[in-house]
C-alpha cells in the first residue's frame, strides 16, 4: 500500500507522522524501550498535543531481533496471533550496552545499535558488525487514509544489488525487488499476483530475513514506494516484525521455522506416485480400477488413489457421505484398493453446502460462521448457500472431524485438504477472533484439525496432507501443492517459480499437478511435466475436465512416467534423508540455486532449475524441442543418467528428449541408491550401492559422511567415507548389513559389510 506521491508528496487525503527523535531511551538486561517524537522538539511547548511512537527492541529466540512499534496501546488485540516458539527466559547470548548516547542489544549473532541523540534510525549489524539492513528516517511511523483507517509502516533499507524473496507461494518474478505484494489470501489460480499461501516473511540476499507478526493483511512495497526500501504495513495501531539472522539463508530458514514451526516428516509412502479420478471427469468404481490396472499391467508403481470432489453428492460439499449410485460399496471398494498395496487420499473443504445433511445439524448447534445479526453466513459461490465450520469452536473442530473419521475407519489414509482461502471479514467468529485477522489465518486452524487428527488416528509420522491454502506456520502440516495451473509450459515455469518462493518462506515439502490442471495438456507438455513433477518432493498426476493417467498422451508419456517412477524410488534413500532434514533443520527438500551457492552471484536470479536435496541439480524442461538452458556452479559435476561431466562455473544450452533432462550430481557427492524401484517405502539397505561421484581430490584427503533413514526418518546407518588418490574407504555405522561402494569416474566397484575400499579413483 502507497501513501506517498513520489519524493515529496503525500497522496491525497493521507497524513503520516514519523519517528524523528527519541525523547527517551530505557536500556534493560534484555531489552531497549525509546519513545520517538513524530516532530523535532525545540521546547517544552513541543511536547504538547503531539503523538509518541513506542518503540520496544527484544529478543524472542537466538540470532532473532524484535521490533514492536506502537501509537495507541489500548486497542485490543481479539486475536487470531501466530503461535511462536519463544524463549521463557533470555538466552545466554543475549545482552544490553549503553555507551554514552549509543545502546545495543545483541542476540547470538545480530546486533541492533540506535543513537538517542542521532537521527532516529535503527541498525541491524552482523557478528562482524557489518550493516545488514536498517531504519532510516522514514522508516517508523503511522497514516491515516481518506477512510479513517490507521496503518503502522516500516522501512527496512536495501543495499545495492540486494535481492528479496519469498512472501509465500507467488507465481510473479522469483525475485520480489519492484513488486506490490499482499499478504492476503486468495483462490487465484497460479497465472496472478494473487496466491493461496501468504507468507509475511522474506529472505535477503544479505544473509538476513524478516518476519512481520501480523496475521491479517500486511502490504508490502518491496523497493516500489520507496526504491530503496522494503516497506510494509498494517492496518492497525502496532506493527512487530523480526529481523532473523544468517549469515546464510540455510541458517535463516532454520532460526525462522524453529520460531514459526519446523515441517513435520512425511510418511516414506507419501512420496511415491499419485494418481486421482482428476476433478470433473466421469467415474465409479470401474472406472478407478481401470486406472489401477492400468499402471500396473504398464509397470508403472502406484503408491497413492486419490478420489477428487465428485465422491460426494453433487451440491452436496460437504457432507463426507459417498454417493451411493456411483460408489455403492465404498467400504468394499476400500478394501480392494488396499489390497493392491495403495494408500487412498480424499478431497474435502471446509465448507457445508446447505442441501448437505450436515449444514442444518451444523447450524443448529452453532457450528457455522455467523453474521453480526445472528445469520448463518452464506453465499452461492462454489456451492449453493454454502456455510463456513467455525474452528474457533472445539465442538465444531471435534464435531468436523468426528465426519473425516468415519472415512479413516473405513480405509482412508489421507486427506487433500482444498480451499480455505475466501474467507469472509463480514462475520463474527465462536472465540471472538478479529475477521481481519482470521481471514489469512483460517488456513492454519482448518489443516490443523485434519493433521491432528490423522496423527492421532494413524500415529505421529503417518499424517499428511494435500493443502492448497496457508500462512506462516502452515509448514508444520505437510505436503502443500501449487493449486490450478494451466495444463502449458508457461504454466509449468510459473508453478516452479511459486514452489521455490514458497521454499524460501520455510516450507520443507512441496507438489504441483503433473500435466497442469486447467485444460487438457499436449502430450509434449505432459511428458516434460512428468519428469519435473517426480523429480519434486511430492508427485501426484492430476486434471480438471481430462484424465492424467500417462496412456492418454501415448506410449512414450507410459515410458516416461515409469522411467522417473522408477528412479524416484531408487533415490529414496537419498531423498527421504533430505526429508529428514526438512524436518529437523527448516532447510527444504526442493532448494532454489542461491540456497546451496548464496556466494555466488549467478544464483541469485534462478528459478528454472534448483537442488533437490543437497546434490541434485534439476534444469526442468520447459518446451516441446527439449531446448533447455541453465548453470552450472562451480566443479565436476556428473550427470545422474548418462554419466557425462560438466565442469562449472557455466552457462550450458542444450537440447534433451522426453527421457531426459539436466539432472547432475554435485561434486565430491556419494548418493545412497536404493535396490528397491518398485516402491517408495522399502527397505533401503537392502543391497544398498553408495555412489561416489567426482574427481578424487588432487592432495590430501575428502571426507564426509552420509546417512540413510529407516522410515521414521531417525538414522538407520551412517557411512563415512574418505577419498584421496589412491581411491575410496567407506566405514559403516549403526549397520552390519552389506553394501556397494561404486566410483562412478571409474566404474570401479567393491562391496562388503563394515569397511569397504575401492582402490585407483580416477
Amino acid at each position: 500500500m502507497k501513501f506517498t506521491d513520489g519524493f515529496w508528496l503525500m497522496r491525497e487525503g493521507v497524513t503520516a507522522s514519523y519517528a524523528t527523535e527519541i525523547r527517551d531511551l530505557r536500556v534493560d538486561a534484555d531489552r531497549i524501550t525509546a519513545h520517538a517524537a513524530v516532530m523535532r522538539v525545540t521546547g517544552r511547548g513541543d511536547t504538547l498535543n503531539t503523538p509518541l511512537i513506542t518503540v520496544e527492541c527484544f529478543t524472542p529466540a537466538e540470532g532473532i531481533i524484535g521490533i514492536r512499534a506502537t501509537h495507541h496501546a489500548g486497542k485490543a488485540n481479539h486475536g487470531p496471533d501466530f503461535e511462536l516458539s519463544v524463549d521463557a527466559a533470555p538466552h545466554a547470548s543475549v545482552r544490553t550496552t549503553r555507551e554514552g548516547s549509543v545502546a545495543e542489544l545483541t542476540s547470538g549473532p545480530l546486533t541492533l545499535r540506535l543513537d538517542k541523540d542521532g537521527p532516529w534510525g535503527l541498525a541491524f549489524l552482523d557478528a562482524d558488525g557489518r550493516r545488514l539492513t536498517g531504519v532510516d528516517r522514514k522508516g517508523t511511523a503511522f497514516a491515516t487514509t481518506p477512510d479513517g483507517a490507521h496503518h503502522m509502516i516500516a522501512q527496512l533499507a536495501l543495499a545495492v544489488g540486494e535481492n528479496v524473496y519469498g512472501l509465500g507461494e507467488r507465481f510473479t518474478p522469483f525475485v520480489k525487488n519492484g513488486q506490490v505484494v499482499d499478504v492476503w489470501q486468495a483462490d487465484g489460480g497460479t497465472s496472478s499476483e494473487l496466491a493461496y499461501k501468504n507468507i509475511p516473511f522474506y529472505l535477503s540476499s544479505r544473509g538476513y530475513g524478516v518476519f512481520v507478526n501480523h496475521p491479517g493483511k500486511v502490504a508490502f512495497e518491496v523497493g516500489s514506494e520507496s526504491v530503496g526500501q522494503v516497506q510494509f504495513s498494517v492496518e492497525d495501531q502496532t506493527l512487530e516484525y523480526y529481523v532473523v539472522a544468517g549469515p546464510t539463508p540455510k541458517d535463516v530458514l532454520a532460526r525462522y521455522t524453529a520460531l514459526t514451526g519446523r515441517p513435520a516428516l512425511p510418511p516414506a509412502w507419501s512420496f511415491g506416485l499419485w494418481l486421482t479420478t482428476s476433478f470433473c471427469t466421469a467415474y465409479d468404481e470401474e472406472t478407478v480400477t481401470s486406472f489401477v490396472e492400468g499402471m500396473a499391467e504398464r509397470d508403472i508403481p502406484l503408491s497413492v488413489f486419490h478420489f477428487d470432489c465428485f465422491w460426494m453428492r453433487e451440491y452436496q460439499w460437504s457432507d463426507f457421505l459417498w454417493d451411493p449410485d456411483v460408489f455403492p460399496d465404498p467400504e468394499g471398494m476400500l478394501a480392494r484398493l488396499k489390497e493392491r498395496g495403495l494408500r487412498i487420499s480424499m478431497w474435502i473443504n471446509p465448507y457445508i453446502a446447505q442441501k448437505s445433511a450436515l449444514f442444518a445439524e451444523g447450524a443448529e448447534k452453532g457450528y457455522l460462521v455467523r453474521r453480526p445479526n445472528g445469520d448463518v453466513w452464506q453465499w452461492d459461490l462454489w456451492q449453493p448457500g454454502m456455510a463456513l465450520v467455525d474452528f474457533t469452536n472445539p465442538e465444531a473442530t471435534a464435531w468436523f472431524q468426528s465426519k473425516l473419521k468415519v472415512l479413516l475407519d473405513q480405509g482412508v489414509d489421507c486427506f487433500k485438504t482444498d480451499f480455505g482461502e475466501r474467507i469472509p471479514t463480514d462475520v463474527v467468529w465462536h472465540d471472538g477472533s478479529d475477521p481481519e485477522r482470521m481471514h489469512n489465518y483460517y488456513a492454519q486452524i482448518y489443516n490443523r484439525a485434519v493433521f491432528e487428527l490423522l496423527e492421532k488416528e494413524r500415529g505421529s509420522g503417518e499424517a499428511v496432507l494435500f493443502a492448497r491454502s496457508a500462512t506462516a506456520g502452515g509448514q508444520q502440516f505437510p505436503v502443500h501443492w501449487g493449486g490450478d495451473c494451466f495444463a502449458s509450459f508457461n504454466a509449468m515455469a510459473e508453478s516452479l517459480r511459486g514452489g521455490l518462493s514458497l521454499s524460501l518462506s520455510g516450507f520443507g515439502f512441496w507438489s504441483h499437478d503433473i500435466g497442469g490442471f486447467e485444460g487438457t495438456p499436449d502430450p509434449d507438455v505432459f511428458k516434460r511435466w512428468v519428469a519435473f513433477g517426480l523429480l519434486s518432493s511430492h508427485s501426484r498426476l492430476h486434471g480438471n475436465v481430462s484424465y492424467r493417467v500417462p496412456w492418454e498422451f501415448g506410449e512414450e508419456a507410459v515410458d516416461v512416467t515409469r522411467q522417473f517412477t522408477l528412479l524416484k524410488h531408487r533415490l529414496m534413500p537419498y531423498l527421504y534423508g533430505a526429508a529428514a532434514e526438512a524436518h529437523r533443520t527448516g532447510v527444504p527438500m526442493m532448494r532454489p540455486m542461491l540456497l546451496e551457492f548464496p556466494d555466488d552471484p549467478a544464483t541469485r536470479t534462478l528459478d528454472r532449475q534448483y537442488m533437490l536435496g543437497p546434490d541434485l541439480l534439476v534444469a526442468p524442461v520447459f518446451s516441446a524441442e527439449g531446448e533447455v538452458e541453465y548453470y552450472v556452479p562451480e566443479g565436476t559435476w556428473t550427470h545422474l543418467l548418462t554419466g557425462e561431466t560438466v565442469t562449472g562455473p557455466v552457462w550450458r544450452q542444450e537440447t534433451h528428449g522426453f527421457d531426459s533432462l539436466p539432472l547432475y550430481v554435485r561434486p565430491g557427492a556419494v548418493l545412497p541408491w536404493g535396490s528397491d524401484d518398485q516402491r517408495p517405502d522399502g527397505d533401503w539397505l537392502a543391497d544398498l550401492t553408495l555412489r561416489a561421484f567426482g574427481p578424487a581430490p588432487r592432495s590430501g584427503t575428502a571426507t564426509t559422511s552420509v546417512t540413510v533413514p529407516g522410515l521414521t526418518g531417525e538414522p538407520a546407518a551412517t557411512f563415512h567415507v574418505t577419498r584421496d588418490e589412491d581411491g575410496v574407504r567407506v566405514t559403516a555405522e549403526g549397520s552390519g548389513r552389506p553394501f556397494r561402494v561404486t566410483v562412478e569416474a571409474t566404474g570401479a566397484t567393491a562391496e562388503g559389510t563394515g569397511t569397504v575400499e575401492v582402490p585407483h579413483l580416477g
